[in-house]
């Protein structure tokens, strides 16, 4: 479909080639190939080469060619540019959905709905701004003495945009917003969300905690991020201590009035509730018709140990008893709200341990120790108890084996090579590798890089004689009719044999020639017929036919010219359509899909069903038997997870079977990832052992 173009736009589309159009239109529905599709199809009735073809677009070409009409014939690998330019409204491709072709051009709509703007929304949320209506806000959260517990880090503003939270470096820690209310949005309550993305404060909230990375790499920790803007208040807390520090910055409103929160300092002498009283001086029929009334209790702040909930504030028609928006209501005469205790009774005791201690060897295996404590959580902080208030809790371990890395050492495994001349300066290697304790070749990184031997040097294999050396000139001339050239390959070789540099710097005589000229004779114009190749029969058995394409060529030399038909009537035209015969037609095999396998792992079975039917689809016995589909196969071979008797070691990773097949167990990132395998492996060795 066409776009609706404005009367300034006829009027002044004649400039579109001497200037950048930026003028408004409305683009038509459709999807963005039907419109290019209903344009190759116009050439389907025009002959190309001769015949007509199905044209459907081709859009496999470079974004600058996108505005143009490319398309190709429905069943073949060539395509063709019909035109040089689409028509006005044709979507792009490549790039957004609404980005569409104006004169052979790819015009972008900015975030004013204008095409070729280039208008973008700044990090203040404001369309073509230019971040003068709000200030980058940014700090950072490191405080390794607070008590296990939610600990608020800031209050996230009205009007905030491009907000980013970022834990520094990971740690058993986790990210936690509630609402301006108290109502959780992400990790509240005690529990732990799955990453994704949350609504709160009229934005969406992406929260991504990454997975584990490979061993020796550093593991990022989570993070909290939104565009904005925000509508409300939000509140951003991290659950038990922040050890490794958490990042953050936000655009906050320059423009919009501080909103007032609790925590706000307050003039001395005031009450926590103090409040505006109503004002009693009017006549009742002239007081204001919406009031503030208090409502339903919100959720507790905590579910054990003591936490809070206040009566939610609501604007009420005093008429009609119905609640109306905040708006209605005078916000300076708001009541406070008033915190109410609740759920004061303990939380049960908790095992708390500490960081592991650094490995008792630097390479080989070693020990790694922590400390465990027995907490109990009272009100928003956490202490020790006695141990014996966990002694029905299961304790996590206190140690663990650990291997930095393995006890390497360097290994010459070969004498010197040959020197890579035979004469003058060149080098000669030999093979140095790191070896383990074990014998076995590991990465050069496991050992000490400063003690590797020298694995190659210099060789000097004396001074070098140079010369020309050349082939005889080659037999035929390089046009069949006219001028040409012979050619001769012509280098400069030392003593050895070895090439010299290009140009022949080090050859003391000038260079021979490399070429000559020659004269085939004059060239005469001739024409014939040019076939294509036949294409294959029309049928897969009986008779059929077979179909090639017959042009009228000039040849001129070794240049050849498609000419008009007309230039060869002289000549007898080979025939472009010709009989074939693909034998008898015979019975032939025939399968349905395979069933689902019967198990989901440790070897199941699919099957299907196999038919003999004739070119008529009746049923036949004379199908070749040797031929015949198998009607049944092995599926899902990988083998279940391995049972081991401790409950706590299991496999963490869907790859556990290739850690084993790939002998990792002996590092302790994947013995410990994939405890059940490694430990099943273990046992299998010593059994056969």
């Amino acid at each position: 479909p066409r776009p609706h173009l404005s009367r300034e736009w006829e009027r002044n589309s004649h400039w579109f080639n001497s200037w950048v159009i930026s003028y408004r239109f409305n683009v038509c529905g459709g999807a963005a190939l039907d419109s290019r599709a209903e344009q190759c199809a116009a050439f389907n009735t025009q002959e190309f080469m001769g015949r007509l073809y199905d044209w459907e677009p081709f859009t496999e070409v470079g974004a600058d060619k996108q505005c143009e009409l490319t398309c190709r014939p429905t069943g073949y690998r060539f395509y063709v540019r019909q035109a040089e330019r689409v028509r006005d409204g044709t979507p792009c491709f490549n790039v957004s959905t609404n980005d569409v072709c104006v004169g052979g051009q790819c015009l972008t709509e900015g975030c004013d709905g204008v095409l070729g703007s280039g208008s973008v929304i700044d990090k203040c949320g404001v369309c073509g701004g230019r971040e003068s209506s709000c200030r980058k806000v940014t700090g950072s959260f490191q405080n390794t003495s607070v008590p296990l517990g939610y600990h608020k880090i800031l209050d996230i503003p009205p009007g905030a945009t491009f907000i980013n939270i970022t834990e520094r470096r990971a740690s058993p820690n986790y990210l936690a917003m509630r609402s301006g209310t108290g109502a959780s949005v992400v990790n509240g309550r005690w529990a732990v969300d799955p990453p994704g993305e949350y609504q709160a404060g009229g934005t969406t909230f992406t929260y991504t905690r990454p997975r584990a990375q490979a061993e020796g790499q550093e593991e990022k920790g989570e993070s909290l991020a939104a565009p904005g803007p925000t509508t409300t208040q939000l509140q951003l807390y991290v659950s038990t201590a922040a050890q490794e520090g958490i990042q953050f910055n936000l655009f906050k409103q320059t423009q919009t009035r501080a909103l007032w929160t609790p925590e706000r300092s307050r003039p001395r002498g005031s009450s926590r509730n103090a409040r505006i009283p109503p004002r009693t001086d009017l006549p009742p029929d002239t007081q204001p018709p919406f009031v503030w009334r208090r409502g339903g209790l919100t959720e507790c702040s905590a579910s054990c140990g003591k936490g809070f909930q206040h009566r939610e504030i609501l604007c009420i028609n005093r008429h009609t008893d119905q609640e109306v928006p905040e708006r209605k209501c005078d916000s300076a005469a708001k009541p406070v709200p008033e915190e109410e205790p609740c759920n004061t009774h303990p939380c049960p005791p908790f095992w708390e341990a500490s960081a592991w201690s650094e490995c008792s060897v630097s390479c080989g295996l070693g020990v790694q120790q922590r400390q465990l404590q027995c907490r109990q959580s009272f009100g928003n902080r956490s202490t020790m108890v006695h141990p014996q208030r966990c002694a029905s809790l299961t304790p996590p371990e206190s140690t663990q084996a650990c291997q930095l890395r393995l006890c390497s050492h360097w290994e010459v495994g070969s004498d010197w090579s040959t020197c890579s001349v035979d004469c003058g300066l060149g080098k000669r290697t030999r093979s140095v590798r790191c070896v383990s304790d074990h014998g076995s070749v590991v990465n050069d990184k496991e050992c000490n890089s400063r003690l590797r031997p020298q694995g190659t040097e210099e060789c000097n294999m004396g001074p070098c004689v140079t010369n020309w050396y050349f082939t005889n000139w080659s037999n035929t001339c390089s046009a069949q009719c006219g001028p040409g050239v012979q050619k001769r390959e012509v280098v400069c070789l030392t003593r050895g044999g070895g090439r010299e540099g290009e140009g022949g710097g080090d050859c003391t005589v000038e260079k021979p020639a490399e070429m000559k000229a020659c004269n085939a004779g004059p060239c005469v114009p001739t024409t014939m017929w040019y076939s294509s190749p036949w294409t294959q029969c029309n049928v897969p058995c009986g008779n059929g036919t077979q179909r090639r394409d017959i042009i009228c060529v000039q040849k001129m030399g070794n240049d050849f010219t498609v000419v008009p038909a007309s230039e060869c009537a002289n000549l007898d035209k080979p025939p472009a359509v010709q009989e074939c015969e693909m034998g008898e037609c015979q019975p032939q095999w025939f399968t349905t899909e395979w069933s689902a396998c019967s198990r989901s792992c440790g070897k199941g079975l699919q099957m299907r069903e196999v038919r003999c039917l004739t070119p008529d689809k009746q049923h036949s016995h004379d199908c070749d038997s040797t031929t015949k589909p198998e009607q049944e196969q092995i599926c899902n071979t990988i083998p279940c997870s391995p049972q081991v008797a401790d409950e706590n070691c299991r496999d963490r990773r869907h790859n556990c079977v290739m850690v084993v097949q790939a002998r990792l167990c002996v590092y302790s990132y994947y013995k410990t990832a994939c405890c059940a395998s490694c430990t099943q492996s273990a046992q299998r060795t010593k059994r056969l052992g």
